[in-house]
């Protein structure tokens, strides 16, 4: 008996199409709706005779079953199923109309490598093959229902490709810069006494001609005021040390040597130079602007290099969120010296390494141009350095988490940076006041009404309280308005600050996991190392506890922040009010006066 013709109303049939991606060919596995192979796996080469077989195979199982919904997942290593993804994108979207279109619908994910590896663990244990791989891929696709994947455009794609070929670039400059540290260390080491940047022109220049100690020590100074931008108050202390070096390593050889490492770190600087421009020609060739170069210290080359590593900012939900995956947030860090060779402070707070250092190193430089002309970072740099001034680190890193909030919200608006929205100069509690109004509530940085607020953008009607900025947590009271002798409620000062905010003032917000009121993380009194999760904190009550043995320390607001900075509770209170423009007590009140 002949099988009849599907019915045209007929529901499609699910099929779970699981890929292992590889360099040269992909392994291909296909499912039923009751995890049950529907057809043969297929192993086919990464060509168009290759993807034609795996056309074949889906029109097989259609003309077999009927209507047909494929459900495909790639576990993709590297870039090898850049390739494969752009055809089935072209399988799930043909256009309308076009010869050949695909007679079964489709979608694609293509998940995160280390997911899909511990998903095929959970079901096979310690087994690993290509066919094991796409089994497991394609049973992830029918049962967990994974969402689909957005294709990127082509000129997305060509600006990500950039930018990775120039992150390879600038990983490969630092190496060679190192080895260039090191070669100097054995030939004139005093050099690092004199100038920090290494790899200036003119260092790199007065090397190439005197590579070694006993060389410069007979140049005549002349010589030396040719070299272009070498300052003239150099010259004679360069002179002065190459006499006295103590270097161990001298002779044509040597001196050779350090030449190539020279001419490799002019090469690989030229190449940077080059693969920039590229950078900057593909992000303007986008076909949607997304205005983060409107934002005064952002160059073309850091919004490129931004926009290539975010793909859509529609990923995050938040600005915390945007901040926490570039790694923009502190760390606490309890070992090693100092570059004068003092011991490092028991407990000390440096930038994370999480995240994507080419990023990372375009927006510090970012942070260092906005912290000069850019009317928002420009206030919040100066008002963190007057509280650090002998750690401005702090404020550059303040000063690069503030840019990626005007970048989450230029983006998210869709509209430019508006320098005169809001007045940065004067912290949103000072206006406040200055206007007769009561301060406004500040709202953290993990809810997402700060969305459009810190791009400089006026809303369609007057909020109903102040604005509040992302560089609103970082304001500081008028020093004038406490001191010692200040009277201080300690309840009333709970009152006004919640848990959420103090958590984002030191760093703590994006290290915490979990969805509701209570989370976790590493302790950051005990635990310099973040690991564990014994620090628990509850935003609703406004309270948190360690629960490890060795530490067991709890509390509130204030509590925290007097284990955290070393203080008492009174020189942490009066820290919160300067801090977070509190109010010490209440005006006219009869409640009781703590301090």
């Amino acid at each position: 008996m002949l099988p009849q013709s599907p019915s045209a109303s007929q529901a499609p049939r699910r099929f779970g199409v699981g890929i292992d991606t590889s360099r040269y060919g992909h392994y291909a596995a296909f499912l039923n709706e009751q995890v049950q192979p529907a057809a043969a796996e297929l192993q086919f080469p990464e060509s168009a005779a290759g993807y034609a077989l795996l056309r074949g195979r889906l029109d097989s199982l259609t003309r077999r079953h009927g209507p047909a919904h494929f459900v495909v997942r790639l576990d993709a290593a590297g870039q090898y199923a850049d390739n494969l993804r752009h055809f089935l994108h072209g399988l799930a979207s043909p256009a309308a109309g076009a010869v050949g279109a695909a007679p079964f619908s489709l979608t694609l994910s293509c998940g995160d490598p280390q997911r899909n590896k511990n998903y095929r663990a959970a079901l096979f244990g310690s087994k690993k093959s290509d066919p094991v791989e796409a089994r497991a891929a394609a049973r992830f696709a029918l049962t967990e229902r994974p969402s689909t994947d957005i294709p990127l455009s082509q000129e997305l794609r060509i600006l990500r490709q950039v930018a990775g070929r120039l992150q390879a670039v600038v990983r490969q400059r630092t190496r060679l810069l190192n080895q260039f540290h090191h070669l100097l260390a054995l030939t004139f080491p005093e050099l690092a006494l004199l100038t920090k940047e290494l790899a200036a022109g003119w260092v790199l220049e007065l090397v190439h001609r005197y590579p070694t100690a006993p060389l410069l020590a007979a140049a005549p100074p002349t010589d030396l005021g040719n070299i272009a931008y070498l300052p003239d108050r150099h010259i004679a202390p360069l002179l002065e040390h190459a006499r006295a070096s103590v270097a161990s390593l001298a002779g044509a050889t040597v001196a050779e040597l350090v030449r190539e490492q020279v001419r490799q770190l002019r090469d690989s600087g030229a190449r940077q130079k080059r693969l920039e421009n590229l950078l900057v020609t593909a992000y303007r060739a986008l076909p949607e602007a997304n205005h983060l170069d409107s934002i005064p210290g952002f160059g073309a080359v850091t919004a490129a290099v931004l926009t290539a590593c975010t793909v859509a900012i529609e990923r995050f939900a938040t600005p915390a969120k945007y901040v926490a995956f570039f790694g923009v947030l502190p760390v606490e860090v309890a070992s090693g010296v100092e570059r004068d060779g003092q011991a490092r402070a028991p407990r000390r707070w440096a930038m994370s390494r999480r995240g994507n250092d080419l990023v990372r190193r375009y927006l510090w430089m970012a942070a260092l141009s906005a912290a000069q002309c850019n009317p928002a970072v420009k206030a919040l740099y100066a008002r963190v350095v007057a509280k650090h001034p002998q750690h401005k680190a702090v404020a550059v890193g303040h000063a690069m988490r503030k840019l990626l909030h005007l970048a989450f919200a230029v983006w998210k608006t869709g509209r430019p940076f508006d320098r005169d929205h809001y007045p940065w100069q004067t912290p949103a509690h000072v206006e406040s006041s200055d206007n007769g109004m009561s301060p406004a509530p500040e709202t953290s940085d993990n809810t997402g009404s700060q969305e459009g607020q810190a791009a400089g953008h006026k809303p369609d009607r007057m909020p109903a309280q102040p604005v509040v900025t992302a560089a609103r947590t970082d304001t500081l009271a008028d020093a004038a308005a406490v001191g010692e002798g200040t009277y201080l409620d300690f309840a009333h000062l709970k009152r006004q600050l919640p848990l959420a905010r103090v958590l984002d003032q030191l760093g703590l917000t994006a290290r915490l996991r979990g969805s509701g009121p209570q989370r976790r993380c590493a302790c950051p009194l005990h635990r310099g190392d973040a690991r564990g999760r014994t620090f628990s904190v509850n935003l609703d009550a406004n309270v948190w506890q360690c629960f490890a043995q060795e530490c067991g320390r709890k509390g509130d607001v204030i509590d925290l922040w007097a284990a955290v900075q070393g203080l008492s509770l009174r020189a942490a209170a009066l820290e919160l009010v300067q801090t977070f423009g509190l109010e010490p007590a209440p005006c006219g009140g009869t409640e009781k006066r703590h301090g």
